[in-house]
C-alpha cells in the first residue's frame, strides 16, 4: 500500500500542477450541464436523472482524458522512463492511477452537484446520496482502466483524437447525454450493451430511490477485466517496444 499511496501522491500532484488538464476537465461537464440540461429539469425526478447522467458522463471524461491522454503524453518522457526501471509491477501503478482518478472524479462531480442544487430541484435522501456516491466510486473503475489502455496502445499524437472519438459517441449511446427513451432506433439496439449505458442504470437507480440489478454490476464487473487484461497488455507490449 506504501507504493500505491506514492505513487498516487506523485501523480495526482503532478495533475494539479498542470491547469491546462485540471481546469477544462472539472468545468466542462458543469457547462454542459448548464446548456442542455437545466432547461429540461423543470422536475424534481427529472432533475435528479439528469444530475445522475451527467455526473456519469463527467467520470467517463477524467477516466478517458486523464489516463488515454496523460499516459500516451508521458509514456517518453524521462521521468516515466526512469520509472520504468524500477522492479513495480503494473498492477501497482494501476491501483494508484484509479486512486488518481476517483479524486479528480470526486472534484469534477461535486462541482456538477453545486451547479445542479443551484440551477435545478435536485432533491435526494441520505440513501440515495450514499447509493450515488457508491455507484459512481465502484462504477468508475472499468472506465479508469479503459482510460489506461487507451493510454498505452495509442501514440501520443493519437490519444486525444481517439478520446474525442470515443466520450461523445459512447455518452450519447449509452443514454447519458440523451434519456434512453429517446434514443435513436439503431442506436437504441446497441445501448443496453454499453458499459455507460450499464453505469448509468447503476446511478440511475440509486437517485430514483429503486433497487440495483445484479445485471448490471455483474457487466461492469465483465467490462473492468476485459479493460484490466487489455491495458496490462498494452502496458507489457510498450514495455517491450521501449524496454525490450
Amino acid at each position: 500500500m506504501k507504493l500505491v499511496w506514492a505513487y498516487f501522491k506523485t501523480g495526482t500532484l503532478q495533475l494539479l500542477r498542470i491547469p491546462a488538464y485540471l481546469v477544462p476537465t472539472m468545468i466542462f461537464p458543469s457547462m454542459f450541464f448548464l446548456f442542455f440540461a437545466v432547461p429540461n429539469a423543470k422536475t424534481t425526478m427529472t432533475a435528479n436523472f439528469v444530475m445522475a447522467s451527467f455526473a456519469t458522463f463527467a467520470v467517463l471524461g477524467v477516466a478517458l482524458f486523464q489516463f488515454g491522454v496523460g499516459i500516451a503524453a508521458e509514456r517518453d518522457t524521462p521521468w516515466e522512463i526512469f520509472l520504468r526501471t524500477l522492479p513495480v509491477s503494473p498492477i501497482i501503478r494501476f491501483a494508484a492511477r484509479i486512486l488518481s482518478a476517483l479524486a479528480f472524479s470526486a472534484l469534477t462531480v461535486c462541482l456538477l452537484i453545486a451547479v445542479a442544487l443551484l440551477t435545478t430541484p435536485v432533491r435526494l435522501g441520505v440513501n440515495e446520496w450514499i447509493r450515488f456516491i457508491l455507484g459512481l466510486v465502484l462504477g468508475s473503475v472499468p472506465f479508469a482502466l479503459f482510460g489506461i489502455a487507451i493510454g498505452y496502445w495509442a501514440t501520443p499524437k493519437a490519444a486525444l483524437p481517439v478520446a474525442n472519438l470515443i466520450y461523445l459517441p459512447l455518452s450519447f449511446a449509452g443514454g447519458l447525454l440523451v434519456p434512453p427513451q429517446n434514443l435513436p432506433d439503431l442506436v437504441a439496439v446497441i445501448s443496453p450493451y454499453l458499459p455507460t449505458r450499464k453505469l448509468g442504470e447503476v446511478i440511475w437507480s440509486a437517485v430514483l430511490n429503486q433497487d440495483w440489478q445484479v445485471e448490471h454490476w455483474l457487466w461492469l464487473l465483465g467490462y473492468a477485466i476485459a479493460f484490466g487484461m487489455f491495458a496490462i497488455w498494452g502496458y507489457r507490449r510498450d514495455e517491450g517496444e521501449h524496454y525490450g
